[in-house]
């Protein structure tokens, strides 16, 4: 007998167990929970997804595998500044409540979202993300990463990485948002991210 799908208003009322893993030997101001959505806010949220009209990721004239659509704001590689998007759906509100949570930010603070799908041999390149933006909370959906840092120094590279599971979030903050850098090598399955993310002071409009 098949089971009744819970009703969306009931999916972010109670929120699963919280168990936050500690970041050792990770940068300073990573944060990381494995457990951050449940099994239903998953299923609901990549549901919703196929509203969505995404597009390839666009970096100099370079179309990346990955495909991407933002809300809110969005940064125009192109012109180098940040350019108004569509307002955030209303599906993603409830996740940006838990993002906020998470984070300890208002909700409304964070002004920009973006969601990005990753087919198969879909990653992103080495990269920190645009000055404009501050904190970075992200969430990764059902499938594994790896999310890689790396930092340069006098003697070469330190590099450190974690396995981020499906349903995850982690916060990007100080050290770990303004000096190392992160990729995602290429996936074998389809997997989604959400990423919220706060505008820096001299970056608000």
């Amino acid at each position: 007998m098949n089971k009744r799908a819970a009703p969306q208003r009931d999916l972010f009322a109670t929120p699963p167990a919280r168990v936050e893993v500690p970041a050792v030997g990770l940068p300073d101001g990573f944060k990381y929970q494995p457990d951050a959505l449940s099994f239903e806010q998953e299923l609901k949220l990549t549901e919703s997804f196929s509203s969505l009209t995404f597009k390839p990721f666009r970096f100099h004239g370079y179309l990346a595998r990955r495909r991407v659509v933002s809300f809110g704001w969005r940064y125009d590689h192109a012109g180098a500044q940040l350019c108004e998007a569509e307002p955030m759906p209303r599906f993603l509100l409830p996740l940006r409540e838990i993002a906020a949570g998470f984070a300890g930010v208002p909700a409304e603070s964070l002004k920009q979202v973006q969601v990005s799908e990753y087919t198969p041999g879909a990653g992103i390149d080495w990269h920190r993300d645009k000055p404009a933006f501050k904190d970075i909370i992200a969430f990764s959906l059902l499938a594994p990463a790896k999310l890689r840092f790396r930092l340069r120094q006098e003697e070469g590279w330190k590099r450190v990485g974690l396995e981020v599971v499906p349903r995850s979030a982690y916060l990007l903050r100080g050290p770990a948002r303004s000096f190392w850098e992160h990729s995602i090598p290429p996936v074998g399955v389809l997997r989604y991210s959400v990423t919220f993310r706060n505008l820096a002071a001299r970056a608000h409009y």
